[in-house]
């Protein structure tokens, strides 16, 4: 990633636009074969890490590259929430969001995604207290929406 990009954080490699990056990187480097067609579907995609998903969680031509770069995605994702819980103490839980989220919900629902959540040394029994939710709305749209009609009573005369 460093050859490409002038600073690589986590955020490049823990959201939907480090999926292709983490493929690409189980791909050359560590060699994991991928199907001509699914190579081709992927490339095709407009949206290369939503491809990524339905090839690793979908029921139709199933890829183990593509299971493998969401197995590797879930763990960093477990991870770095877990690594935002320890530093706020976020006892009361974490929220997930994002459309990454909603593609995967199915696979953060699986045991892995808190294993990797809970891999905290002495503080594992503290995370596996820690409740986590995936949010399944559009937030973002949800506040724009409520902004928008705070701002359109103050902004408007009644006349009648």
């Amino acid at each position: 990633m460093l050859k490409k990009l002038e600073h690589v954080s986590v955020e490049h490699v823990c959201s939907g636009i480090g999926i292709p990056y983490i493929y690409g990187y189980l791909r050359d480097v560590e060699r994991i074969a991928e199907k001509p067609e699914v190579t081709a579907l992927i490339a095709a995609a407009t949206d290369p890490s939503v491809a990524i998903i339905q090839h690793a969680i979908g029921a139709e031509n199933r890829s183990k590259l593509c299971e493998s770069t969401i197995d590797m995605f879930v763990s960093i994702l477990a991870s770095e929430a877990a690594n935002l819980a320890v530093k706020v103490l976020a006892t009361g839980g974490m929220y997930i969001a994002g459309g990454v989220a909603t593609h995967m919900l199915a696979t953060l629902q699986r045991p892995a995604f808190m294993q990797s959540f809970k891999r905290k040394g002495r503080l594992s029994e503290l995370m596996a207290q820690i409740p986590i939710h995936v949010i399944v709305s559009l937030p973002g749209l949800t506040g724009a929406a409520a902004y928008g009609l705070a701002n359109l009573k103050e902004s408007s005369v009644q006349i009648g």
